[in-house]
């Protein structure tokens, strides 16, 4: 992939069940549409110029068998009614020429909207401080755009996070991507 860099990411989520973990971690790709490709996990930055497109659109530019590189949160468990979750939070600056972050994190006991929530803060946080600064969580957040104000700029937030309460004798996985699924040369 020697000059080429991702310019669409899409994300996905699933979770599966089975008496049998890594059946079930692949019956939460399969939820997740990821079952059928070679999964290369990769780190945190959210490309410059790239842009993320809807799941179905990303996964119809992807063919069975296919090397896909992948920011991947994953997480598991057997023990009933323990709630396990996964997720994704992704910060892109306005300022497309910039790189952003892809945060990867999972939980026990976290209510999805806290998980995500704290993945995005997560992702958010990374990029303030490639930019050198510190931002204060609770003041950054602009709630009524959606948005934060890091530094002068804004930086466009979001999360995809999947949580499943366990099930005794059952293995249960959950799994949250971002899939980087179109490449141009630079």
């Amino acid at each position: 992939m020697e000059g080429r860099a991702p310019d669409k990411i899409f994300l996905t989520r699933g979770a599966g069940r089975h008496k049998e973990k890594l059946t079930s971690f692949e019956l939460a790709l399969r939820a997740a549409g990821l079952s059928q490709f070679n999964l290369v996990h990769v780190s945190s930055i959210f490309p410059p110029h790239c842009v993320l497109i809807p799941r179905t659109r990303g996964a119809s530019m992807l063919h069975p068998g296919q090397i896909v590189y992948c920011v991947l949160s994953t997480n598991h468990t057997d023990e009933q009614s323990r709630l396990v979750g996964s997720a994704i939070g992704v910060a892109i600056p306005t300022d497309r020429k910039r790189y952003g972050y892809i945060s990867e994190h999972h939980a026990y006991g976290k209510r999805q909207e806290e998980l995500g929530d704290y993945t995005e803060d997560l992702a958010a946080t990374m990029l303030a401080s490639t930019l050198g600064i510190e931002i204060d969580l609770t003041r950054a957040w602009n709630e009524r755009k959606q948005e934060w104000k890091i530094a002068g700029q804004i930086v466009r937030t979001t999360n995809i996070t999947q949580t499943v309460l366990g099930k005794d004798g059952m293995w249960t996985t959950v799994v949250a991507a971002a899939v980087f699924c179109s490449y141009k040369s630079r």
